[in-house]
């Protein structure tokens, strides 16, 4: 199986450097066009997802997106997006419920912007089926000229699950973590949006437990209090669905040629951006002798750890595997409908055996049938040309186009901003006194005495060794002779040297410190809310 090249969307992206950069793909002022052009390529797209065309299965996925949307968010904020119908555009994107930085932050607030200048709806997706990895935070601390980093624990570390399982597993040490965070950062920060988004956090305890759901529903809160009108919903209630049923059946009956275009995109991608890594942008899909792996993750409620599923053909049906304890079989083929199948999977699910999509087929769902527009962040828009890939070669359809936003904000902390430059320049002036003394002494006529006799000497000679032409028999003297001119020099350019060592001291002090400072990951929380808004107002501004 080959597969069309993949299609570099505008090169490399890469996160703004500066505080207060905005990367944006294409301008907002585009948003309108793209959406017009992604509904109607929609429309005359077709294709046969196992005896259902893929418009219809969309459809009901579409509405029962939304349905459940509404019923998430109804449970811990007022739900004020407007009517919704067929026809009403839908505008996602997702991240996982972590504390991110504000530039991961911005597209849900450019989401709900977009959705309002445009008649859409907007849809956020908290993706919990990937594993809470860290239950710490990086808070800085110390001085503005003497920082430091300390990683600050809102949980205790427990086994790598889902975030869909992921409890609170230290309720005390999960209070109080606003207090001590808020005091490591406090004399860098002295107002973080912390202190109100933690009691957030914590207030939501008393009607769940879940980790995820804590973070993201106390944040999704903030973003009410401040106007921004999306809904948001958790993956694991998208993948509940029938119409995801239908899709996953779909792709598990058509394994063998969906392994051979996944495989040859990913190893597309690696080609043209060069990596040598395997794990890149994921790992290939194996077979392992009748067994054919899935871009799907399955576990189940009690034993929550995600394990790959394995798909193959058996006496008439297909055959899911975890490859250790649990088969279930589907009564499915490669060429028949995927309605029975489809409801054996649902049943599952209410069962407690969770099938969820593994990263790049999260986002073919969600572009290809849930929403018109995805809002993407860097890393995800780079993968989504996988993505793009699968679309084209396993569906045959024109992948819709995306929006590629992220930003980097830097901390509000006053200090003598410095660069690498500074730290060349002085690099290149140390060389300078080292190999051209003579260039950076004062006139040697300027210094009294003997001393500015010898020094007159010295440059003499070696200007007679540099105009002296170089030949095989004179060339290791000629080097040596200069090299011995060099160092009988320095006494002359010793203090020069001694200032810049100083400088060089305290330029490489202030680039530490300009290292944890502008360190552009740090938790959205950790800012101060005033920090936060103006930054999202400037850019939004920009939409309108």
């Amino acid at each position: 199986m080959t597969t069309r090249p993949i299609q570099l969307r505008g090169g490399r992206y890469r996160a703004p450097k500066e505080d207060g950069g905005v990367l944006v793909e294409p301008p907002f002022a585009q948003m309108g066009g793209l959406l017009a052009e992604n509904r109607s390529r929609r429309s005359t797209q077709c294709y046969d997802l196992q005896g259902r065309c893929l418009s219809d299965v969309a459809r009901d996925a579409r509405r029962e997106l939304v349905m459940e949307a509404r019923r998430w968010t109804s449970q811990y904020r007022d739900v004020d997006c407007g009517s919704w119908s067929p026809s009403t555009p839908i505008l996602l994107a997702g991240h996982q419920p972590q504390l991110f930085h504000p530039g991961v932050w911005l597209k849900n607030f450019a989401l709900g912007a977009l959705a309002r200048q445009n008649g859409a709806l907007a849809v956020n997706l908290v993706i919990d089926s990937d594993t809470a990895k860290t239950t710490s935070v990086r808070v800085p601390g110390g001085s503005a000229a003497h920082p430091w980093i300390e990683d600050v624990p809102f949980d205790r570390s427990g086994p790598v699950i889902p975030y869909e399982e992921r409890p609170v597993l230290d309720r005390e040490l999960f209070f109080d973590f606003g207090r001590r965070a808020a005091e490591c950062i406090a004399s860098l920060v002295p107002d973080p949006l912390l202190r109100r988004y933690w009691s957030r956090a914590t207030a939501r305890m008393a009607h769940t437990d879940n980790l995820g759901a804590c973070l993201a529903q106390s944040r999704h809160e903030l973003e009410g209090d401040w106007g921004v009108a999306t809904l948001e919903v958790p993956q694991s209630r998208v993948c509940r669905m029938e119409p995801h049923a239908w899709f996953v059946a779909h792709l598990v009956a058509q394994l063998p040629r969906f392994q051979a275009v996944y495989n040859g995109a990913v190893e597309e991608y690696r080609r043209v951006n060069r990596i040598r890594s395997t794990a890149h942008p994921v790992p290939n899909l194996v077979q392992e002798g009748q067994w054919w792996e899935a871009p799907f993750w399955i576990w189940t409620a009690d034993d929550p750890q995600r394990r790959r599923l394995f798909v193959r053909r058996a006496r008439g049906e297909i055959e899911l595997s975890d490859r250790g304890s649990r088969r279930i079989g589907l009564s499915l083929s490669p060429d028949g409908d995927a309605g029975r199948a489809a409801e054996q999977l649902v049943a599952l699910g209410r069962q407690g055996v969770k099938i969820r999509c593994r990263a790049l087929v999260t986002t073919l769902w969600a572009r290809l049938v849930l929403g018109d527009v995805f809002v993407h962040g860097i890393g995800g828009a780079k993968y989504d040309q996988v993505t793009d890939a699968l679309i084209r070669n396993f569906f045959g359809l024109d992948p819709p186009g995306l929006v590629v936003l992220s930003g980097t904000l830097h901390l509000p902390v006053e200090r003598a901003r410095v660069s690498e430059d500074a730290r060349r320049r002085i690099k290149h002036r140390l060389r300078e006194l080292t190999f051209h003394p003579e260039c950076c002494m004062n006139r040697p006529s300027e210094t009294r005495g003997e001393r500015g006799s010898e020094a007159e000497e010295l440059i003499r000679a070696k200007r007679r060794w540099i105009e002296t032409r170089q030949t095989p028999q004179n060339a290791g003297m000629r080097y040596r002779e200069i090299r011995r001119i060099n160092a009988a020099l320095q006494p002359w350019v010793a203090s020069q040297r001694e200032r810049l060592r100083d400088e060089q001291e305290a330029v490489d002090r202030a680039l530490r410190a300009e290292a944890v400072l502008s360190w552009r990951e740090y938790a959205f929380c950790l800012f101060p809310e005033k920090t936060l808004r103006d930054f999202f107002d400037r850019v939004l501004h920009k939409s309108e």
